[in-house]
């Protein structure tokens, strides 16, 4: 969970799609997608449908770290080496 965090830390406020998430991670997605729906329940990262940019291709996921997600990521060793230091939890 840890490479996780710190990926959707690394650029909190945008929302990432799960694909950039596991070609950043290198998880592969019977990893990720269990990762992020158990993040999501947990209320450490929301998701939302994102309409395609281009017509005719599908709705993707979107993902995002939430206010708690970030402060975890704050809290665990190693948390936050990666953010500048104007990262705020807000």
């Amino acid at each position: 969970m840890r490479i996780l965090l710190d990926a959707l830390s690394a650029e909190r406020e945008q929302w990432r799609h799960g694909y950039d998430l596991m070609k950043e991670t290198g998880l592969s997605s019977g990893t990720l997608y269990p990762l992020l729906m158990r993040m999501t329940d947990q209320g450490l990262v929301e998701a939302e449908w994102r309409e395609p940019a281009q017509p005719g291709r599908p709705a993707r996921h979107a993902y995002r770290l939430t206010a708690a997600g970030f402060a975890l990521a704050l809290e665990r060793p190693g948390g936050g080496e990666h953010l500048p230091a104007t990262a705020s939890l807000a």
